[in-house]
């Protein structure tokens, strides 16, 4: 009940601040598409795609959520009707394990996820039995788990690919702390941890420069396959609906590559282009 409410009461305030100024008639001759995501960046991102989806006659809803939790089930309920907040390795996670009728129609950005600290200034200085902060969801987790492997601070059993969890960890010389907790809180825990893996976008919200202010900077060749792409998600049961197709075609343009370039510093690439 109390996530109901938290829902609505998002929804509300996105209409509110979306629609403040519209032309009620104009607005009733489009169609509707309400999109879940996470975090300040994507807002920057899909803003400027309000006006040039209302000229091919779509209306979007912006709906922050707080976390990566509930965007997936809110999509899968109906309450939403795209989301845009993940990588396909999270998404593959949840559809597995929760069950959900909801899939990829698109990809968008891959997210730097850099290691960061407020006490040391380079990854050699990590000491025995310090405390490395990452995040608690398993796919998030897992990527963090193999950015510490490609920084030299563990090892991971490769036979599971870019998703291993703690347990997976076949050497850890410095006999460093693993602490799992949600990506959102992890920059509150900087000056109490030797550094820690943060998420491209939370970076940037948090006023991190991914660009210049990382001790160690994640690079895509250290995956394979598209695992940590970021996409856009649907029900399955709509995934080829023609609004669905005009709006990844104006997303995928000059529009968000240019918001993505001058607005994340590095943050975000896109990766439709070549």
């Amino acid at each position: 009940m109390i996530k109901k409410v938290l829902l609505i009461t998002l929804i509300i305030s996105s209409i509110f601040i979306i629609s403040c100024g519209s032309n009620k008639k104009e607005d009733a001759n489009l169609e509707t598409v309400r999109i879940g995501f996470v975090g300040e960046s994507d807002y920057q991102i899909w803003t400027p795609l309000i006006e040039p989806l209302k000229e091919k006659g779509i209306k979007i809803e912006l709906i922050s959520f707080a976390d990566y939790i509930i965007p997936n089930q809110a999509l899968n309920d109906g309450e939403i009707d795209l989301n845009a907040f993940q990588h396909h390795a999270f998404l593959n996670n949840e559809v597995q394990n929760k069950g959900y009728k909801i899939e990829a129609i698109a990809d968008t950005y891959i997210s730097s996820m850099n290691i960061y600290s407020k006490n040391i200034t380079n990854v050699n200085q990590v000491k025995d039995k310090d405390k490395v902060a990452i995040p608690n969801d398993p796919s998030n987790g897992g990527r963090a788990l193999k950015v510490l492997e490609a920084a030299g601070l563990i090892k991971v059993d490769p036979a599971k690919g870019d998703s291993p969890t703690v347990a997976d960890i076949t050497e850890n010389k410095l006999n460093i702390e693993i602490v799992e907790v949600d990506a959102g809180s992890i920059f509150s825990l900087l000056p109490d941890v030797a550094c820690a893996v943060i998420n491209g976008n939370f970076a940037v919200d948090f006023g991190l420069n991914p660009g210049s202010d990382y001790i160690f900077k994640d690079d895509p060749s250290i995956y394979t396959g598209n695992a940590f792409i970021n996409l856009m998600a649907v029900r399955s049961e709509d995934k080829d609906k023609e609004v669905y197709k005009k709006l990844i075609e104006t997303y995928q343009s000059k529009i968000v590559e240019d918001v993505l370039i001058n607005n994340f510093k590095g943050a975000y690439i896109p990766t439709w282009t070549k």
